[in-house]
């Protein structure tokens, strides 16, 4: 039986600027991944901190938050087997120094900050997620 997953991915404001966005898409579709849905927006600040809430207690809760709506990102639902842990796996380590090479963070990232892209990191939030930018 197969196992069809969503998963949410960001294209994070630093890849955006670069105009990295085809060529990240490119690496999703060449893995497998279905891009089902995708819009390019620009969030404020209190949105972002709802989004990663989650991680509210840590020291880097507010840069991440400044950071994510600094920017123009493209947030996308990609679809395929086992699509959050292959996600994962293809953007690489946070910190893109540690990512395998091939990845997405490997290429593109410039910091552990400004690493290019998010992806949920379980199907749970994987939902959660989805919702959140992509509610019907």
């Amino acid at each position: 039986m197969s196992n069809i997953e969503q998963t949410l991915s960001i294209i994070k404001p630093d890849a955006v600027e670069r105009n990295l966005d085809n060529a990240i898409k490119d690496m999703f579709k060449s893995n497998g991944f279905l891009i089902v849905k995708e819009k390019k927006i620009q969030i404020e600040k209190y949105e972002a901190e709802k989004f990663y809430k989650v991680h509210e207690t840590k020291s880097f809760y507010n840069d991440l938050c400044s950071y994510l709506s600094s920017g123009p990102i493209v947030a996308m639902v990609l679809e395929k087997e086992n699509a959050v842990l292959d996600n994962r796996e293809l953007m690489g380590a946070t910190n893109p120094k540690d990512a395998l090479k091939g990845t997405i963070r490997e290429r593109y990232g410039i910091s552990i900050d400004k690493n290019s892209v998010h992806g949920s990191d379980s199907l749970k939030n994987a939902e959660i997620e989805i919702n959140f930018f992509f509610k019907d």
